[in-house]
């Protein structure tokens, strides 16, 4: 089966006239990312003017959402407040998240159905009520399953999850969004995003050696930093673009996340017509094909790209060498070479404890294949590994191809295990046996993201990312400092050898039917009305959820300083994942890990804060539950790149739940400010960085909002301890539509006032 051919079929069949009735109104050549925004503007391009489009927020149709189950709990929950009967978009649900990884593949999927049964029953009863595709425990990670099943070059698609853009490998505008964003869309709205600028990437050039795809990605974070494409879509071009596959695409795509951007995009080729068929979809490349000078750039953009992109960056693959990027933030990118000094210089302990590979970044099984090769190779040397070594495959496809082709057991004999299809150790999900906290130590993997604690809780781990293939290598020397192309290894019996350059592997030719693949489809029409989604009565998992209050429409006075934290503050810091995934369709419950990882920057220390009313020093929750129980409003304040990391909407709902009316800070992430505004938390930064220092403790502040409006600061007075009061002017980004949604309490009380 080919998902949404009718959808696709029609959509290509359209795609050229839209493209040329776009070019009678945009009057100059036009970037791949323009084609797909423009074609999926919910309002015909031609009531718009392009100065107007390109300065403001815009209202677009996707033409796909996809959600993962941590997630899709929240998104489901809000769309019931809907009251909608079936989904206006078609949708995806994909169990992958809340698979814990401890014993292997078998019994971890085994544990984690019985432990999550209520969690699967919610969800699977959820899909079938409103007619929405369940992809079950054990059948793969969101973004691998999306991208064998559902993406298609030229569309655009939805999801709650940050990596999301993972389909641009495959020629998709793919956008990641927070919980109520999907329950909008699906309900019947548009998806509101600010029209992004465009960063041209030119790769010149051949990937050769071992430099692979991930190293492309690795070092355009060192680049531009975790910040750098807020608000861009990345989009990737010229001749290098040829030689990279479109698992390889991917994987660059999934990583722009970490340096901020919307979505990132490769223009359609070979690789991905190649791709389409070795997947069973070559319905989707015949139609691809013959509009396949759409699904690019206009020529004249390659020939002078400089005058049609935002900025422009060019990376040379000729030269391009593996990057081992690292510890605690994925923008800190290290040349391997350099590694040895970098390791001196900073102190990092370089023995490797552990090196994972998988997650939804290099789990296809082109990656695993290049993994395959350097065992293959240690064997023949007689080598073993001299690290722990871990494989999460990327959905039960590539398991069972790995399976067929004897990968599974090369893997465990030299002494991997295997865990499930599942997020596993890249999310948190993962039982380190041997793992001692505050133990300082390293690990390696594959994954996207190493902030402090992120993979096993243990803040002192120090975890770098790599190519799947490095990770390997490096597991056989079990050092950090080791490069495989040209340091030598000593073998059992005392000789010395050297790696050869990996290879990857071509994908066997098989089909396999969606039922084997996990997937259960609720699509069909047939009676629904009388169908329940099930949640038990006083669950600890599950809670339906109550609107939150309207504003009052009168100035924000006397609120209080809930914490201000200090440095990097992601969504991990904020809404921790890891144990906490099993309460994330319980908002109450999950509201107690709330900035449990942030550093207090009054004392320096993690999930203690002052309670300005007893003077007492308590956990973020206490304090916050305090203060919602005695009707105090509370803000928080932070610095650059608030938010940043994951998708997750719990980040934003918890301290709207727990009584915060304001977040005040240097800067946001995308999605975290979107999720914020969707929840009616007055999301503000300083019109002058530095006012962050004048924050102090035990601050009183009055916000001045009566009169919001769009384009106009808010004046903020603080007053301190001692009496004495400082006036600070703060900005917003809030369009009339935001506005309403504050008014209304959230964005869905708004749309429920609509109807």
């Amino acid at each position: 089966m080919v998902f949404d051919l009718d959808i696709i079929r029609n959509f290509y069949s359209n795609f050229p006239d839209r493209i040329e009735k776009i070019r009678n109104v945009i009057d100059h050549p036009m970037t791949y990312s323009e084609k797909i925004l423009y074609s999926h503007l919910g309002k015909n391009i031609e009531t718009n003017s392009i100065n107007f489009i390109k300065k403001s927020y815009m209202n677009f149709l996707p033409d796909r959402i996809v959600m993962q189950d941590a997630t899709a709990q929240m998104s489901l929950l809000q769309f019931m407040q809907t009251q909608k009967t079936k989904t206006f978009v078609p949708t995806s649900v994909h169990c992958d998240h809340l698979i814990s990884a401890e014993y292997g593949s078998n019994l971890d999927l085994k544990n984690a159905i019985a432990k999550n049964e209520e969690i699967y029953n919610f969800l699977k009863s959820a899909s079938h009520k409103y007619g929405i595709d369940f992809w079950g425990p054990g059948s793969g990670i969101i973004h691998q399953v999306f991208l064998e099943n559902y993406a298609f070059p030229g569309g655009m698609i939805i999801g709650t999850d940050s990596h999301t853009p993972n389909a641009g490998g495959l020629g998709m505008l793919a956008i990641g969004i927070g919980g109520s964003d999907a329950a909008e869309v699906m309900s019947g709205s548009f998806l509101e995003l600010k029209f992004p600028k465009i960063i041209g990437v030119n790769l010149i050039g051949k990937i050769n050696g071992w430099t692979s795809p991930k190293d492309v990605i690795l070092k355009l974070s060192g680049m531009i930093g975790v910040s750098g494409a807020t608000n861009h879509i990345i989009e990737y071009f010229g001749e290098g673009t040829d030689s990279i596959s479109c698992a390889g695409k991917a994987t660059i795509c999934n990583m722009g996340a970490e340096i901020g951007a919307t979505a990132s995009l490769f223009p359609y080729d070979v690789q991905m017509q190649y791709f389409l068929n070795k997947n069973g979809r070559s319905k989707i490349s015949t139609m691809a094909e013959k509009i396949k000078y759409f699904l690019k750039a206009d020529p004249e953009v390659y020939q002078k790209p400089c005058n049609f992109y935002d900025k422009v960056i060019k990376i040379d693959l000729n030269i391009l060498e593996p990057y081992i990027n690292g510890p605690f933030t994925p923008d800190k990118a290290i040349p391997i070479s350099q590694m040895k000094k970098e390791a001196a210089k900073n102190n990092w302990p370089t023995q490797i404890e552990v090196g994972l590979i998988g997650s939804c970044t290099n789990s296809s099984y082109e990656d695993l294949s290049k993994a395959i090769s350097i065992i293959q190779q240690a064997r023949k040397k007689k080598l073993k590994i001299q690290s722990e070594y871990m494989v999460s495959p990327g959905s039960k496809k590539v398991y069972s191809l790995m399976k067929e082709s004897r990968f599974l057991s090369i893997f465990k004999d030299i002494g991997g295990k295997i865990f499930s299809n599942a997020c596993g150790p890249c999310i948190g999900q993962w039982v380190r046996k041997e793992n001692k906290k505050n133990v300082k130590n390293t690990i390696i993997h594959s994954f996207n993201r190493n902030f402090s604690s992120r993979n096993d809780g243990n803040p002192k781990t120090h975890a770098f990312i790599a190519s799947p293939e490095i990770v390997t290598a490096l597991v056989f020397s079990g050092n950090l400092t080791f490069d495989p192309r040209k340091d030598m290894l000593k073998n059992e019996i005392g000789e010395y050898v050297k790696f050869e350059v990996p290879k990857s592997m071509e994908i066997p030719n098989k089909n396999f039917s969606l039922e084997e693949l996990g997937f259960e489809s609720f699509s069909k029409k047939e009676n629904k009305k009388n169908l329940s989604v099930i949640i038990k009565k006083n669950s600890e998992r599950l809670q339906v959820l109550s609107p939150f209050l309207a504003w009052d429409e009168n100035h924000l006075f006397n609120v209080r300083l809930l914490m201000k934290t200090k440095g990097k503050c992601t969504t991990d810091h904020i809404s921790m994942a890891g144990p906490w995934l099993k309460y994330r369709g319980h908002l109450e419950k999950i509201s107690e890990n709330l900035l449990m990882g942030a550093i207090n920057a009054f004392n320096h220390e993690k999930n203690k804060i002052k309670n300005l009313i007893t003077g007492n020093y308590e956990t973020v929750y206490n304090v916050a539950k305090f203060y919602k129980s005695k009707n105090i409003q509370s803000l928080i304040v932070g610095e650059d790149n608030y938010g940043e990391g994951s998708s997750r909407e719990h980040a934003a709902m918890e301290p709207r739940f727990l009584g915060v009316r304001v977040v005040l800070v240097k800067s946001f992430s995308r999605i975290h400010e979107t999720n914020l505004k969707k929840q009616g938390i007055l999301a503000l930064t300083f019109l002058n960085s530095d006012d962050y220092y004048k924050i102090q403790e035990e601050d009183i502040f009055h916000f001045y909002i009566k009169n919001i409006c769009s384009g106009k600061n808010i004046k903020v007075e603080l007053i301190h301890k001692n009496g004495n009061k400082e006036k600070i002017i703060v900005n917003h980004s809030y369009n009339e539509k935001h506005i309403q949604w504050f008014k209304a309490g959230s964005s869905l009380n708004f749309i429920k006032n609509q109807i």
